[in-house]
């Protein structure tokens, strides 16, 4: 048997709780950080102990899993640096593009943080065909990430859905062009969403939204002899059309969970092997990309914290 990596969780919200599953399902051994009375409850319920405050964790674990809401990010990844061993924190790492910068170079290659896209086995796939010149050179990128419902709506918003489409072009394309065109889109006095385009001809396209009538993920890349696309996050295929083409073939792909397969880099890594896809380097690119597309958009980046 390998070794039950020892990992402490800070924070089980919604999603934290769904790390917490999977990193049990993984084998690890997990101290968890949670406060409110509900995710105590969770932590309990799953038999892991709980404690209220970071610097109460054990000092012998491997590495942190950071899940807890945005603003509290830098706090808590900064309360943990000290400790020496590798961070794992959700996606984005800040939402301010300086204080991004300033922590991928305080955590010298130990912060990494968690965009489960660049793991979907869809994105890979499509990645794939972009690596092998299958259908030849990269002409332009569309992601549409929308939602109906108006369920969520501001700033914090796009903060939550824009760093998904931007870690999705990096594995992709491998760099994120500079932003060229961003406009937000409203409703009464409320931002539900924003279309953004990055690079000189437009080569990066994205719309996000919590304003539709229904819920859509869609990723799809033109090439000089074609175009493939992930038609929806739980698609059990790709669709991939080629020039001249009556109709577009279907290319099967696993429909394993990205969540467990993030998880299990960083278990991973903590034994030696390569790190996670994405790097604070990576993360930062990313805010700094989201700020500058607000700015364009007339939305100044010091107003997106949730």
């Amino acid at each position: 048997m390998g070794r039950r990596w020892k990992i402490g969780l800070v924070g089980i919200g919604p999603w934290g709780a769904l790390i917490l599953r999977d990193l049990l399902a993984l084998d690890a051994v997990v101290t968890a950080v949670a406060r409110a009375p509900e995710n105590v409850a969770i932590a309990r319920a799953a038999g892991v102990p709980v404690v209220s405050d970071t610097q109460d964790l054990p000092h012998d674990l491997d590495g942190y899993v950071v899940a807890t809401p945005l603003p509290s990010h830098v706090d808590v990844v900064r309360a943990l640096l000290p400790r020496g061993r590798p961070i794992y924190v959700e996606k984005p790492l800040t939402d301010d593009a300086a204080t991004a910068r300033d922590l991928a170079a305080e955590a010298q290659g130990r912060l990494f943080v968690m965009d489960k896209w660049r793991y979907h086995h869809g994105i890979l796939a499509l990645a794939a065909i972009a690596r092998s010149g299958e259908l030849g050179a990269i002409g332009a990128m569309r992601c549409t990430r929308v939602d109906g419902g108006m369920g969520r709506v501001g700033l914090p918003m796009i903060w939550r859905l824009l760093p998904h489409d931007l870690s999705i072009a990096l594995e992709i394309v491998g760099h994120l062009p500079e932003p060229a065109f961003a406009m937000a889109h409203r409703a009464g006095p409320d931002v539900v969403g924003l279309t953004a385009l990055l690079g000189t001809q437009g080569e990066l396209s994205i719309d996000v939204s919590y304003a539709q009538a229904s819920r859509r993920r869609r990723t799809t890349v033109t090439f000089a002899e074609g175009a493939a696309e992930l038609p929806d996050a739980y698609a059990d295929h790709i669709l991939i059309w080629r020039r001249g083409a009556e109709r577009p073939e279907k290319r099967a792909i696993d429909t394993g969970m990205p969540l467990g397969a993030e998880l299990a880099a960083f278990l991973a890594h903590l034994g030696g092997g390569p790190p996670p896809k994405s790097s604070a380097i990576d993360a930062a690119l990313i805010v700094h990309r989201v700020a500058g597309l607000l700015d364009l958009a007339g939305l100044r980046a010091d107003r997106a914290r949730a």
